[in-house]
């Protein structure tokens, strides 16, 4: 039979002993309802009762910080602001301290690189799927281990397969969600069919992303070619690593379909953590001379030089 504990410290005491895989990775967090940063990941908690934890009801963005400059702060903020709108959710504080908040929590991380997790929820207040229930939304933020790619996937290339998971649909593809259920299976069936990396196609059969990834390509007539965002979210590092090529060869958005990814002179790979990533065999299958692309390495070049250049420094 389980034990009833009544005493708070008793019982704060056990939780302090209760095995917490990753630990190691948590640098420092905040809790809006707290108020103050702390730095033993053992209490970095969520209320069972918030909304985002048992309902998917909440919205995120994750940035990292290098050379202690935390990189496209306002971008990812942006897109937190839309996610937010597009769910009705009010923040339980002004957008402008929040940009303080994030900065004081990678400070307080000590860390000369590292990744910030900003989540935004409905809040606890019951276990239904009311809003009404939650008087008040709630606000983490958690600096944690950034884990760069080794140089050698840089200059050897990375592998992809098509996921069996359909792209999400609408909106619910350019909302930044909490509920990243169909990421995590994506993830799954890459691992399980033995490529690094997963993209998913739409209904009618046209490419959309990665697992958590943008993805384009250089087309046979040298242009770079961005499949439709209509199921698909909007990258800040797609949008920015675009900038890179812009002036140098034609940038056209449409459909992409699977026998476009085989004829492609290069796959590329886009995501706050990996920059841009060549893709060299999709489906087992080689894409061009097997090797990574100059247009690859040039945006990859071009991110690395604008954090260093733009990064808020910490």
């Amino acid at each position: 039979m389980l034990a009833v504990v009544n005493d708070p410290n008793a019982y704060v005491e056990q939780m302090l002993q209760a095995p917490r895989p990753g630990i190691s990775e948590v640098m420092a967090f905040y809790d809006h309802r707290v108020g103050i940063i702390g730095t033993d990941p053992r209490l970095m908690l969520l209320p069972l009762d918030d909304h985002m934890v048992h309902r998917g009801d909440g919205v995120f963005e994750t940035m990292k910080f290098v050379e202690r400059k935390l990189y496209q702060l306002e971008p990812h903020l942006e897109r937190l602001k839309f996610s937010a709108r597009s769910i009705h959710l009010d923040p339980p504080c002004p957008w402008e301290d929040m940009k303080t908040m994030i900065l004081d929590v990678a400070r307080a991380a000590n860390n000369d690189q590292g990744m910030v997790r900003l989540l935004l929820g409905r809040g606890p207040g019951g276990f239904g799927i009311d809003a009404r229930e939650c008087p008040k939304a709630s606000l983490y933020i958690v600096a944690y281990a950034l884990h760069p790619r080794p140089e050698s996937v840089y200059e050897q290339g990375v592998t992809a397969s098509r996921c069996s998971m359909p792209a999400k649909r609408g909106l619910m593809a350019k909302i930044k969600s909490v509920n990243y259920l169909p990421n995590v299976l994506m993830k799954r069936e890459a691992v399980q069919s033995g490529c690094d990396y997963s993209l998913c196609f739409d209904e009618e059969g046209f490419l959309a992303e990665g697992a958590v990834e943008n993805v384009c390509l250089v087309d046979a007539q040298g242009r770079l070619v961005v499949p439709e965002l209509n199921s698909a979210l909007t990258g800040t590092t797609l949008m920015r690593a675009l900038d890179a090529v812009k002036d140098e060869m034609p940038v056209i958005f449409r459909q992409v379909a699977e026998d476009d990814v085989y004829l492609a002179r290069e796959v590329i790979l886009l995501g706050t953590t990996i920059d841009a990533l060549s893709v060299v065999r999709f489906n087992k299958k080689p894409i061009h001379d097997v090797r990574p692309g100059p247009v690859s390495q040039k945006m990859r070049q071009y991110l690395n030089q604008d954090l260093r250049n733009t990064g808020i420094a910490l």
